[in-house]
């Protein structure tokens, strides 16, 4: 069964947020952290630490929860990512090791 994530990530000192959803995490994150996408908003404000992530195999439910999450401000933002992750580490290194 596919897996579809909505992830966050975000820069060195915390201070930019970003929200994307892909069918690929690993790849993707990978792609962030070595600005594959040069013009891209990760690129530019260098966003290539990931945060937060939830998985799902509903591609259209992904969609959304992206979309929810986007529109939400940063303090809701935050407690979500303070759920999951208290520290804020980059939690690529975790999935790396599977």
């Amino acid at each position: 069964m596919k897996k579809y994530y909505v992830y966050i990530l975000t820069n060195k000192h915390c201070t930019v947020l970003y929200t994307g959803v892909t069918s690929d995490l690993l790849r993707r994150v990978y792609e962030h952290k070595n600005h594959l996408e040069k013009d891209s908003f990760t690129a530019k404000y260098n966003t290539t630490r990931l945060v937060y992530f939830e998985a799902t195999s509903d591609v259209r439910a992904a969609l959304e929860r992206e979309k929810q999450i986007k529109s939400w401000n940063r303090d809701r933002k935050s407690a979500l990512i303070m759920e999951m992750n208290p520290h804020w580490e980059d939690l690529y290194s975790q999935l790396m090791r599977g």
